[in-house]
């Protein structure tokens, strides 16, 4: 009897939380968007860069365990007009030539408030420097509670370009670019 309920309590132990590991998700690219806006000397000019890879791991019961690594496709990216689009891919911008890629991994994420502040690495023109992120995360409108199957991240930040060396055209292009990301994941 004694056996048994020793069996028993390692059982239960064994299946909660403590075993909880993180849930792998792969993004839907056709409901996502890399959103960015930087202020020009006319107005705030916006623009979408696609997401070339994504690898998403999300702990809900353990949030440092997350982890989230990105590449976005440079070349591919577009701003509202096509000459702010070309002048952002020259050499003296994303120089999207030598560098096709931008790259961001998660180095810590934590729970904060209503959502996460994910904190991490990204590489502009071959340049790594700290970001931090915002993140929320939704679950689709009509889905059922506790549903974590197709999941909807909103993440907001800031860079600042020149640390990049991305400084071309400092008359007509501010130095922050605001990030607007929206993603929708799907788990494996």
């Amino acid at each position: 009897m004694r056996g048994k309920a020793l069996a028993c309590l390692v059982s239960v132990l064994l299946s909660g939380p403590a075993l909880a590991r993180p849930v792998q998700y792969h993004l839907d690219q056709a409901a996502s968007q890399v959103g960015f806006e930087i202020t020009s000397a006319q107005s705030d000019l916006r623009g979408v860069m696609p997401v070339a890879s994504a690898d998403i791991a999300l702990d809900f019961d353990k949030a440092s365990a997350s982890t989230v690594k990105v590449s976005l496709d440079v070349g591919r990216s577009e701003m509202a007009l096509p000459f702010a689009t070309e002048a952002m891919k020259s050499d003296t911008v994303l120089f999207t030539r030598s560098y096709p890629t931008i790259d961001f991994q998660s180095t810590s994420i934590r729970s904060e408030g209503q959502g996460a502040q994910v904190q991490g690495k990204v590489t502009i023109r071959g340049v790594t420097r700290p970001l931090t992120l915002y993140a929320q995360i939704y679950r689709p409108q009509g889905s059922a509670e506790g549903s974590r199957d197709i999941l909807t991240v909103k993440l907001s930040g800031v860079v600042h370009r020149h640390e990049f060396g991305a400084s071309g055209y400092p008359d007509l292009a501010g130095d922050d670019v605001r990030l607007n990301i929206k993603v929708r994941i799907v788990k494996d």
